[in-house]
């Protein structure tokens, strides 16, 4: 499979209002390298967080010191620490490369919108997370397909300086292509951030890293980045949901079973009964593969999944609006499409687009960046898009969007919701 570029991650909760043909796109820059810096081997390193389950929160790190213990102690004030956790640990091997252990760790519960300080393992330097708010407003940074690149550094720093309360990640993180040394550096230079705020992300094509003695592909994403499929009922850290300041958060596997009959699709199936459109009026879903792509590339790659599952989502009424999809055509109750994998990965840009436009496609851009969403309440959302090659506060692309909570959709598709739900 052709690695994903620029524009082809999929989730399903925005679409930009122009597009600008003036843009001069930039050339890609080199992969980063990373000087051998020594550190004790009880040192916590790669250290990032994510949400786990209500008011809880995962803290993940590495040691090369095995018998280093999974403890986290955090509390509100500096170099205080009123509470302690005691998590689990994993390794793993792949070919000649042993992993250092692996630490995950659960701490909460944990007041919403607070800063806390935590320390990993019973030394190194203390670290600050803050959790996110309960209730509206709440600010999603959206990058994918990271990479390790100078454009790479360039989306870190532009997304640094924008307030958010979450990162997400819908596939293609680091790159490693089987080289698991570049996990470990990806853990090194995504730390400042994913540290401080929770990174919630979904596995890509460049995380499949399938030879014949390692039939599940993910051993290394699995045994990194531990989302809380758990938490959501799932069996897969490949597919899972969380729930934030009236937000319902879907993200799916594209390298996983899907049809009608998988465990995935029963799953989404029960996840997506349990949702309160009151509780959480917005319904949000994530994947790495782009079913609406007027891209040259990767075209065909989604249709498949797309099969399967847009029946459901649509039937959901997974959320947004201006130029909503469904079935290949305009949807006022559909769900609307951004594709956005262009946080800085080596392959450059993907920069061939089909012509003419598609009806359903309103904005393409072969740009590096990230995308800010922040859901203001309700009813009401405010998607921005940033260049990098621009400076943080200017938005490229900005559009208002509107719940389907808030519409007809949700009472008018409620018996094909029900149908879909109620088939074996």
């Amino acid at each position: 499979m052709q690695p994903t570029l620029v524009f082809t991650l999929c989730l399903f909760f925005i679409a930009a209002a122009f597009a600008t043909a003036d843009y001069v796109r930039p050339q890609p820059r080199k992969t980063l390298e990373f000087p051998w810096n020594s550190k004790p081997a009880s040192y916590p390193q790669q250290v990032h967080i994510s949400l786990a389950g209500d008011n809880h929160m995962r803290i993940s790190w590495i040691t090369d010191d095995k018998s280093a213990p999974s403890v986290v102690k955090y509390g509100t004030s500096p170099g205080r620490y009123s509470s302690t956790a005691q998590g689990e640990s994993t390794s793993y091997s792949y070919l000649f490369y042993n992993s250092g252990k692996i630490h995950h760790t659960v701490i909460g519960p944990l007041e919403p919108d607070t800063v806390y300080f935590y320390q990993c393992g019973n030394q190194g330097p203390e670290f600050q997370l803050k959790t996110p708010p309960a209730e509206f407003p709440v600010t999603f940074a959206v990058a994918g397909d990271l990479g390790q690149t100078g454009w790479t550094r360039s989306t870190l720093d532009h997304i640094d300086l924008c307030k958010y309360d979450i990162h997400l990640l819908p596939g293609d993180l680091s790159y490693a292509d089987y080289v698991q040394r570049r996990w470990d550096t990806f853990g090194e230079l995504v730390q400042p951030l994913a540290s401080a705020r929770p990174w919630m992300v979904t596995e890509g094509n460049h995380e499949k890293e399938r030879i014949l003695l390692f039939n599940d592909g993910f051993e290394s994403y699995n045994a990194r980045w531990k989302m809380p499929f758990k938490e959501s009922g799932s069996s897969s850290n490949l597919y899972y949901s969380f729930e934030v300041a009236g937000t319902h958060v879907i993200m799916l596997g594209s390298y996983t079973d899907y049809d009608m009959y998988s465990d995935q699709y029963n799953w989404l199936k029960d996840d997506l009964s349990k949702v309160d459109r009151e509780k959480t009026p917005w319904l949000l879903v994530l994947f790495h593969v782009p079913w609406y792509n007027s891209n040259e590339a990767h075209q065909g790659e989604g249709d498949w999944m797309m099969a399967a599952m847009e029946p459901l989502l649509h039937a959901a009424s997974v959320d947004v609006v201006l130029k909503r999809i469904n079935k290949g055509k305009p949807d006022p109750c559909g769900a609307v499409h951004i594709t956005i994998g262009d946080g800085g990965n080596k392959e450059g840009l993907a920069r061939k687009y089909q012509n003419p436009q598609p009806e359903w496609s309103v904005f393409r851009e072969a740009s590096f960046g990230h995308g800010e969403l922040k859901i203001a309440n309700s009813t009401h959302a405010f998607w921005s898009w940033h260049r990098n090659d621009d400076d943080e506060p200017i938005k490229s692309d900005e559009v208002w969007i509107t719940s389907l909570a808030s519409s007809r959709c949700l009472a008018e598709k409620s018996h094909e919701l029900r149908k879909i739900l109620m088939a074996p």
